[in-house]
């Protein structure tokens, strides 16, 4: 944890001394539990680190201090969880559909002892009662499909006004012709395109965020 500051602060993310020892605790959980189960596919707390928390940790200077967020398909808590550690007053619901990733979620939060923050088993197009019906400030997807798949699923569920968070892999390039036709179909538009590699990567990666347009 010790680079992780130096790490996030060209992206305009300043941590906390108390939100270090969080992310530590919430390393040495996931390292643990993946030891037993398969929640990351990463083995390497090195890899953890850079893949799962820096990747997560991006777009925090655009999210809201305030309202509520929805995470679809959290898996084991990126990028909800140090979203909610850095933004504590932040309410959040996560999606998740498998039950071990959903047990190791409740226990991730009740240790790091969280508040303002729920998670709902199943899957998102199953979902409706459970659900704001008048949607979210701000809504993430990291790694669930691909950007076409992850509009179509998160768009619905952003208030006018909020904002949809997506990280997208190595090798993309925004084609404002192919995705045109999605954004005005969900009244969205395309905010900011944040390029970056992680440590010790060479591809870049991007994330990218979308705001719901204020309707008539």
């Amino acid at each position: 944890m010790r680079g992780l500051p130096r790490i996030v602060k060209p992206y305009g993310i300043t941590l906390t001394q108390s939100q270090l020892s969080l992310f530590n605790t919430y390393l040495d959980e996931l390292e643990r539990w993946n030891k037993r189960i398969n929640l990351t596919g990463l083995t390497s707390r090195r890899r953890m680190l850079y893949e799962l928390l820096v990747d997560s940790l991006i777009p925090a200077p655009y999210v809201p201090d305030h309202g509520c967020g929805l995470d679809i398909g959290s898996g084991a808590g990126f990028p909800s969880i140090p979203i909610k550690i850095l933004h504590p007053n932040l309410l959040l619901q996560l999606v998740e559909a498998k039950i071990k990733k959903v047990t190791f979620l409740k226990h991730a939060i009740r240790i790091l002892n969280l508040d303002g923050i729920h998670v709902i088993q199943g899957r998102i197009e199953d979902l409706h009662q459970e659900l704001h019906d008048t949607g979210y400030h701000i809504v993430t997807a990291r790694a669930v499909a691909d950007l076409s798949q992850t509009l179509a699923w998160c768009a619905p569920n952003v208030r006018f006004g909020g904002i949809l968070i997506g990280f997208i892999g190595p090798g993309w390039t925004w084609e404002a012709e192919k995705y045109t036709p999605d954004l005005k179909r969900y009244g969205l538009t395309l905010e900011h395109v944040i390029p970056y590699r992680l440590p010790g990567q060479k591809h870049l990666r991007n994330t990218v965020i979308f705001r719901k347009e204020v309707g008539p």
